[in-house]
């Protein structure tokens, strides 16, 4: 029997181009300055340069995952180190920046939903409710997904909503074979989590952040309501568009699957009545949920740290005694550092002003450009970015720049800040864009490369609607295009 493993030469060549990449960019020449239409300089520094070549590098390696996800992450730490980009000690604080342990505490929820078999008790009711069509089950799984993410962050749904997939996709009957459902069901959840994020402040944080922005820079406020009232025929235009995507990219193998409404009903019988174990785990959970979701609207809870809030839950599993030493062993952690890793280059490009160079370089090529071209050449940039860096981090270094050239253009800014949170909560391209891509991955039923390929025709989509968005729908509902 031959056990010599067969060379994998497109590993290599992606492995040597994301090094030639690294090496041409870091030691290039000094690259032009950014000038701002205020004409203030923006220059970039070697440790700035250092910083876009370590997120070539890395973003080579993670589309072809040369080598694990999280492998990649370690080599973003370390190459900041050894290049002197940024001190190890900043470059692996970022490895725990309280939004990766945020998604450290959400994956735990969904093992425990798993443990106790919450998940299979909620997916055998939604299944006997949508029936057995394969069309109705992803639509079902959809609206879920995306009503879920009004109330709490997108991360932590589709923390809780990937177990109960994984019980609807053993239904399914292909074990855990790669399948076009299969795909649909698990990309579909983790764009689905993205669209319902933009609607309400509590699916995401970046709505706060832009918030912040808007009234520090231009000086008027947006309410909770107000946000919503925009943001829900779009978000829910991309849901359903989303759902006619994957049913033409990702249509399943059985149109229906015989006799499973039955089997769910069945199946949710046999379970019993509610234990003791998965009352105390939902009430645990479901305590943290509303206490964050309050964070909006109560002011003595807003200085309390969502990242603690849901932490407190992994420790009450433990000192309950749903949860033991052993499970910690089943903790995704490929997972926990692709984001550890996808923080520390995006707080390296902020920290070292490559993305502010960016975001400027960028922004000045349309100054003279029609409003709507400028407007969309901004909802384009954060979508880019978004895939790469934190969301909160796209929008922090666009906006700015785009709100003191809009005014020459004639465009309000409220419509910039509407259009970036469109784009910035669906990164179609990259796990690392968003914790709900990385967590359907660990599904296994597309690689990082299918999820890209993909996410081109899906980003194309959200462009469109978008630009739809600022031309039609808003101008209708009574937004400020231009002034």
């Amino acid at each position: 029997m031959d056990n010599t493993k067969k060379f994998d030469w497109k590993k290599y060549l992606f492995l040597f181009i994301g090094i030639f990449l690294f090496i041409i960019v870091y030691y290039s020449p000094p690259w032009p300055d950014a000038i701002d239409p205020m004409g203030e300089n923006f220059v970039l520094s070697r440790e700035g340069k250092g910083a876009l070549a370590i997120f070539l590098l890395a973003g080579t390696w993670w589309v072809f995952e040369v080598v694990p996800i999280g492998v990649t992450s370690l080599a973003i730490g370390a190459m900041q180190a050894l290049y002197l980009i940024r001190p190890a000690k900043v470059a692996f604080k970022d490895f725990m920046d309280p939004s990766v342990m945020f998604i450290f505490a959400s994956l735990v929820i969904g093992m425990v939903f798993t443990k106790t078999r919450l998940t299979q008790r909620l997916s055998y009711k939604m299944l006997s409710i949508v029936g057995e069509k394969t069309s109705m089950i992803y639509l079902g799984s959809f609206v879920l997904t995306a009503a879920l993410t009004h109330i709490m962050a997108h991360t932590a749904v589709a923390a809780t909503v990937y177990p109960l997939l994984m019980s609807i996709y053993a239904l399914y009957g292909e074990g855990e074979k790669k399948t076009k459902f299969g795909k649909g069901l698990f990309m579909g959840m983790a764009y689905i989590a993205g669209a319902g994020s933009i609607v309400t402040l509590l699916g995401a944080a970046r709505g706060a952040v832009a918030l912040g922005f808007y009234n520090d820079i231009v000086g008027e406020t947006v309410s909770f309501f107000q946000l919503t009232y925009y943001m829900f025929p779009i978000g829910w235009i991309m849901v359903f568009l989303l759902w006619g995507f994957f049913m033409l990219v990702c249509k399943p193998e059985k149109k229906v699957i015989p006799g499973l409404k039955e089997k769910a009903k069945k199946l949710y019988g046999e379970l019993g009545p509610l234990r003791k174990e998965e009352m105390l785990a939902a009430g645990i959970v479901l305590s943290c949920i509303v206490v964050m979701s309050l964070r909006s609207f109560i002011p003595a809870l807003a200085s309390i740290d969502k990242t603690a809030i849901i932490l407190t839950s992994t420790i009450l599993f433990f000192i309950t005694g749903i949860l033991d030493v052993h499970d910690l062993e089943m903790i995704p952690w490929n997972i926990v550092l692709l984001f550890a890793g996808a923080m520390s280059i995006g707080f390296c490009l902020w920290d070292t002003g490559a993305a502010k160079w960016l975001a400027v370089n960028w922004l000045v090529m349309f100054q003279k450009a029609n409003w709507f071209v400028f407007i969309m050449s901004i909802a384009f940039f954060v979508m880019i970015m978004t895939n790469f860096i934190m969301n909160v981090a796209a929008i922090a270094i666009s906006l700015p720049v785009a709100f003191v050239i809009a005014p020459y253009l004639g465009v309000a800014a409220e419509v910039i800040l509407f259009a970036a949170l469109v784009v910035a909560g669906m990164p179609f391209l990259l796990l690392v864009g968003a914790a709900p891509n990385a967590i359907a991955y660990a599904s296994k039923q597309f690689t990082t490369g299918e999820f890209f390929l993909y996410g081109i025709p899906a980003s194309i989509i959200l462009m469109i609607v978008t630009g739809i968005a600022v031309a039609f729908i808003w101008p209708i509902m009574g937004m400020n295009i231009t002034i």
